[in-house]
């Protein structure tokens, strides 16, 4: 009867350890973590949002509920260009963006978001999970007392919308554009006024005439914004972005109360958002691309003086930054290391 009893014991324990989960589990249900993530894209801004908006259920989900994330629209707790500085002081826990906004920090930055005539999506995702990508990001956020995670990755972005027809180099100088990342300083080179704005601020500025021409993202995306609208001329390749990194940024002492089992959890949800990215970005341009171009807008290819000029550009700008940034030769010498690696797969393993 002892021995029964024992058994019975061993496996009513067993099962309750079923039901309960692991321990980490178990200890992560007495505790429920609460962190506001603010996005700095709207949820009506096709890919962006939605995917913003799925990190934070992903985190939910995984977290079996003991981590409580919020998302929250840009602007809604701190202006979107001071959620760098609300994450660092702790006053925001947490922010979903890309590292290219934060170059007024610091320009290195920028190498972690993407570079002109840079890597696609495959080698860009080789070299921050397994080249030291993402580690190297992460060292240079700890200075601001700030965590980050990659928690998004897109396919390569339109060169831009502009409201004349550039047939020329000439026709870009005096040009006022919005701009994003190291491209905005390759577009400088060309006589281009540029400036960084928000999302939800450049159809106005466009539309004003503020701006003669802007560059933002993908069709998808772009369309979402009304740019077709008020710019007629559309213009691929986007060599300045071939594809681009989103990180979820959280304040280190809000990332350091974590288990490790809830760690792992956001690190999970952010995997499955980066891929969610990759998949759903490439699937939506080419009917995004069709209806753009039914509203009477012309998609224009820059032709070989361009995409040259450009690319001249941007190795002086490149050379320029490596000069001025221990930071930024750190983060390029290690993407430059592992493209240089890389091209024996790159030039062989696929199709031209």
């Amino acid at each position: 009867m002892t021995r029964r009893m024992l058994a019975l014991g061993t496996a009513l324990t067993a099962l309750a350890l079923v039901a309960l989960g692991s321990p980490a589990d178990a200890q992560d249900r007495q505790r429920t973590v609460r962190i506001q993530m603010q996005s700095n894209f709207a949820s009506t801004l096709a890919l962006l949002g939605p995917n913003a908006q799925y990190t934070v259920e992903q985190v939910k989900k995984l977290s079996g509920g003991s981590i409580d994330m919020r998302f929250f629209e840009p602007g809604a707790l701190v202006p979107p260009g001071q959620a760098f500085d609300s994450v660092s002081s702790g006053a925001l826990d947490a922010a979903w963006a890309t590292p290219g906004f934060w170059t007024g920090k610091d320009i290195a930055f920028a190498v972690y978001a993407t570079v002109p005539f840079g890597p696609g999506l495959g080698e860009f995702l080789a070299w921050m999970k397994h080249g030291g990508g993402e580690k190297g990001m992460q060292e240079l956020y700890a200075k601001y007392n700030i965590h980050s995670i990659m928690c998004h990755l897109i396919p390569p972005e339109a060169s831009g919308w502009f409201r004349k027809e550039i047939k020329t180099l000439d026709d870009m100088k005096g040009l006022k554009m919005r701009f994003f990342g190291l491209g905005a300083n390759v577009m400088q080179k060309l006589g281009v006024a540029t400036q960084l704005l928000q999302a939800g601020e450049i159809f106005q500025a466009l539309q004003l005439g503020t701006i003669d021409a802007t560059e933002f993202s993908m069709p998808s995306m772009d369309l979402s914004l009304g740019f077709h609208q008020v710019a007629k001329f559309y213009y691929f390749p986007g060599w300045h972005q071939q594809a681009t990194v989103g990180d979820l940024i959280i304040n280190k002492a809000k990332w350091d109360s974590l288990s490790e089992h809830q760690k792992a959890t956001i690190e999970a949800a952010c995997d499955q958002t980066t891929l969610r990215g990759m998949s759903l970005g490439e699937s939506l341009q080419p009917k995004a691309m069709s209806e753009i171009e039914s509203k009477g807008v012309k998609l224009m290819t820059w032709g070989p003086e361009f995409l040259s000029a450009f690319e001249k550009a941007w190795t002086e700008v490149a050379a320029e930054q490596v000069a001025k940034s221990p930071e930024f030769k750190k983060a390029w010498d290690s993407l430059s290391a592992f493209r240089k690696e890389y091209a024996i797969w790159r030039e062989r393993g696929y199709l031209k």
